[in-house]
């Protein structure tokens, strides 16, 4: 009976002793297989996209399809362990075969996806922004657009108008592929909020006697009637010395906007066209603004020059001639225009 009780308690340590190496070199093997990269040197750069709403599994399973992982179980298995299961961020990322499945989860849950730049120009208008977004391949232009008349971003915004039209900072922009269009807005619409929301500014809109609205939209029409910074305090002279005289703005720009599909020539037709944005045919500012205004234009139209200008007419060289009399203006037109001496 003793040899019997002696022989199972040999052969249960020797189970156990053998069970205990297995697991002992599964876990050693696990250990390697995480922390190990599938290649001892790096590899091409594979450009790996997670889409939004992949699942965990299936993004294993490209990872292993591009050669960036030896065994998505225990990648699943590390993940758990780690709870970051649930964090991957959708996004476009630069992997290499030389990197570890440990490395590539970090990369992949911390969002370190490789950064599109979306530059938008001052005076570039939300169509001209959307359709950039779309040609880039950074999102839906059409998606782009309905953010931009989201009522609730909007409200949350504090803007005053149906649209972002105006109220979008001109600059650079960096984000993932695969941010949504929203998030996109929001983030341009936040920087206009803290370069262009400052106490400087408010002081200034509250001392103008216009209001925050009127007084992008006037910066708007600056910024599309001349890219000389200099220039510009002239410019809102001469529309703001407009407006106390009860004189049309006259200002071409805003009739361009509103014409749908404008190709490029204003003609003599398009300044009769029944639209609140055609400034030869109503009086005061258009509705709203007409373009992204940057901040010198912003603070152009908050400190116009004390001149007492109403009229300008383009030098043909990027540059403005002002008068403040009809005669000096149609000496100027002739001058600068019809090339009359």
């Amino acid at each position: 009976m003793l040899s019997i009780k002696r022989t199972i308690w040999v052969l249960a340590g020797s189970v156990f002793f053998v069970s205990a190496m297995v697991l002992s070199g599964l876990f050693y093997f696990y250990q390697d297989v995480i922390h190990s990269p599938v290649s001892p040197s790096p590899g091409p750069a594979v450009i790996f996209l997670i889409p939004k709403g992949a699942s965990f599994s299936s993004v294993a399973a490209d990872l292993k399809k591009n050669g960036l992982l030896p065994h998505p179980y225990f990648f699943d298995l590390f993940a758990r362990r780690q709870n970051k299961r649930g964090s991957l961020k959708a996004g476009e990322y630069s992997l290499d075969s030389g990197m570890s499945p440990a490395q590539i989860l970090d990369i992949l849950t911390e969002g370190r996806s490789i950064q599109l730049s979306l530059t938008v120009p001052e005076g570039f208008n939300l169509r001209e922004i959307a359709d950039r977004l779309e040609k880039m391949g950074a999102g839906s232009a059409e998606e782009f657009l309905k953010a931009a008349r989201d009522r609730e971003i909007l409200e949350r915004h504090g803007v005053p108008a149906s649209s972002f039209e105006g109220y979008l900072f001109p600059d650079t922009y960096n984000f993932s592929r695969g941010t949504r269009e929203a998030d996109i807005l929001i983030q341009m619409a936040g920087q206009f909020v803290k370069k262009a929301r400052t106490e400087d500014i408010s002081r200034g809109v509250a001392e103008s006697g216009l209001t925050f609205h009127e007084v992008i939209t006037l910066a708007s029409l600056i910024e599309k009637e001349t890219g000389l910074e200099e220039e510009k305090s002239f410019i809102a002279a001469v529309f703001l010395n407009r407006l106390k005289k009860g004189m049309l703005l006259q200002c071409d720009p805003t009739v361009i906007y509103g014409i749908e599909n404008f190709d490029g020539n204003i003609r003599k037709k398009d300044l009769k066209i029944d639209s609140p944005y055609n400034t030869y045919r109503y009086k005061g500012l258009p509705p709203g603004p007409i373009a992204n205004p940057g901040l010198g234009s912003i603070k152009a139209a908050l400190n116009p020059a004390p001149e007492k200008y109403i009229y300008f007419v383009s030098k043909k060289d990027g540059g403005h001639y002002f008068s403040s009399s009809l005669e000096e203006h149609n000496h100027a037109v002739a001058k600068y225009q019809l090339n009359k001496s």
